[in-house]
């Protein structure tokens, strides 16, 4: 399978890029740095900015069977329309490609998801999280809106504990306290509904 990473150099980025290459994959990796990737079998990078430079973003979806998105801010509660700008560039290639399957990476708590969450970690949602979500949130209802066989992926606080494959996926999972989930595991979970589609032009959230 020929897999677009987007977001690699990040920390769940990286572990999607890992474990599609343990798993055959001929992965292209997309990223504004990359001399961060560091070279391996079956790893193409690709220099380019998801917000700024469209061309690259299309160049980079030809000839794909699927892109996976680990995009997200760091360091930072201001996301500068992130999300929005990035998927404005990627789901127009997409279609121009005829590329149609799509993982979507974002987080617990954006748009209806928030409605299950406990208590405390709503008022992070509520507060320091808030310019975050709304992001997401206008850039997911975008992708709904388009035709591609889009996921999009909810997992609760990350984590950078091994991957265990112990994980819960549901379209709504009972939450308490403060849940969590390794980055490993994500990524093992994005990479499995990519090719396994339990989950088209659904919403999934990911627990331990």
């Amino acid at each position: 399978m020929k897999l677009l990473v987007f977001g690699a150099t990040g920390p769940t980025g990286k572990e999607v890029v890992a474990q599609a290459l343990e798993r055959g994959f001929q992965v292209t990796a997309f990223a504004r740095r990359p001399g961060a990737v560091p070279a391996r079998e079956r790893l193409r990078v690709l220099s380019g900015d998801t917000v700024r430079d469209p061309q690259a973003v299309a160049e980079a979806v030809r000839g794909q069977d699927g892109v996976v998105s680990a995009l997200g801010v760091r360091n930072s509660f201001f996301p500068r329309g992130l999300m929005q700008r990035s998927l404005a560039n990627i789901v127009p290639a997409m279609d121009a490609a005829g590329v149609r399957r799509f993982v979507l990476m974002s987080a617990f708590g954006v748009g209806d998801s928030k409605k299950d969450a406990p208590m405390m970690p709503r008022l992070l949602y509520h507060t320091l999280l808030a310019c975050i979500f709304a992001d997401k949130h206008v850039a997911e209802e975008s992708l709904k809106r388009s035709t591609l066989d889009w996921t999009i992926v909810y997992p609760v606080l990350l984590t950078h504990a091994p991957r265990s494959v112990r994980y819960r996926a549901g379209e709504r999972l009972e939450l308490r306290g403060f849940p969590s989930i390794s980055r490993a595991d994500v990524a093992d979970f994005m990479l499995r509904e990519l090719v396994g589609r339990r989950f088209v032009r659904r919403t999934v959230v990911l627990s331990d």
